[in-house]
């Protein structure tokens, strides 16, 4: 840069389309002039909008296997992002572990969605999906994990995503974080596209399909509801292991456009979600089009969905157990209205005052 920016922006990675994502585009909407900084940058794997902004890449993106394989950058994103130097006023790092090791000029807001999963949740993260071996991990765990805590106790404020995440922060780095919901955009207004082959009245699972996000179980919950129909949406490496082993009231039906999401969230009962979710997001994307959640009763879905009033829970990601919620779900009348509400709370006008509210007081700061 050859003159101080007043707010710039720093992410992990842009290289898929996922709730992380969204929020990096609600900043930049909220910031207009604000660049933004990654380490790799996959223009075809994540959102089009990112297309017309001020993205500025690290020199790791020059391999192009990484951008098409983010997992296999993780061992250089580190020192990546520890020879990153952004001048601005104020830096929003956008964060799962990485970009707060950024150094900056200016105040540093960290906006965690939760820390670094593969360093304090690798059972979780990885679960063989990986190409990452276990003892290059055993390797390199303990002189990341300082490396970690290090860059958390350079932020001038933290910001987390949900209670969960508040709480693991408060353990892991000794920091009194604020809870700042993301925003969910999905606007019930956009355009709406059906998905060829699919009939209304299906329940719904919007997932990456990874390990610790749980479809395995919620596919297999279905063979228990022989009366009811599910379709996956989402992409991952288990795709073809969850494709080979659904019953023939499942539907798998990849990544879809938002106006192909819009369509499956209005013409369906409800949503399944059995993920471990620091925040949440699919149960408010549901109850935006007045439909409610079977959930389990973890982490962020605590936040962004009320038992009785937008959703019911299920405790362990278990097939009976999921299937039983399932089966609540569907006996119980929800009301359109209150769902409605609910979603409201979590709007990206409501994100983004706040986030300009914060970024004001910052830069109050001497």
């Amino acid at each position: 840069m050859t003159a101080r920016d007043s707010v710039a922006l720093v992410h992990d990675y842009l290289t898929q389309r996922g709730g992380a994502e969204r929020v990096v585009l609600s900043l930049a909407a909220a910031f207009p002039a604000a660049p933004i900084y990654t380490s790799l940058y996959d223009p075809a794997g994540t959102f089009p909008d990112f297309s017309g902004l001020d993205i500025h890449t690290l020199p790791i993106n020059r391999l192009a296997v990484l951008r098409a394989h983010h997992r296999l950058a993780l061992p250089v994103l580190a020192p990546a992002f520890s020879r990153l130097r952004v001048d601005a006023d104020v830096v929003i790092c956008s964060s799962s572990g990485w970009s707060h090791g950024t150094a900056v000029t200016g105040r540093k807001i960290v906006y965690c969605y939760t820390p670094a999963r593969w360093l304090y949740q690798p059972e979780r993260y990885l679960d063989g999906s990986s190409r990452v071996s276990a003892s290059a991990l055993s390797l390199l765990t303990p002189p990341l994990r300082r490396w970690d805590r290090r860059a958390a106790a350079t932020a001038d404020r933290y910001l987390v995503i949900s209670h969960a995440v508040r709480q693991r922060v408060a353990d892991l780095y000794g920091i009194d974080a604020d809870v700042v919901h993301p925003p969910v955009d999905l606007d019930r207004s956009g355009p709406v596209d059906p998905v060829r082959g699919i009939e209304p009245g299906f329940f719904l699972c919007v997932s990456r399909l990874l390990p610790y996000k749980n479809v395995e179980p919620v596919t297999a919950a279905f063979r228990h509801l022989p009366g009811q129909r599910l379709v996956i949406v989402g992409t991952g490496p288990l795709s073809d292991r969850i494709i080979a082993s659904a019953g023939s009231n499942v539907t798998v039906v990849g990544q879809v456009t938002d106006a192909g999401l819009r369509w499956l969230y209005e013409s369906s009962l409800g949503l399944v979600a059995a993920s471990y979710e620091d925040f949440g997001l699919t149960p408010v994307e549901a109850a935006t089009f007045g439909k409610p959640t079977a959930a389990l009763r973890w982490g962020g879905f605590l936040d962004t969905t009320v038992e009785g009033r937008t959703g019911v829970f299920f405790d362990q990601p278990e097939p009976r157990l999921i299937a039983e919620a399932v089966d609540r779900l569907s006996r119980t009348e929800w009301s359109a209205v209150l769902l409605e509400d609910h979603a409201r709370q979590f709007s990206g006008e409501r994100f983004v005052e706040r986030m300009r509210r914060i970024v004001a007081e910052e830069q109050r700061m001497p």
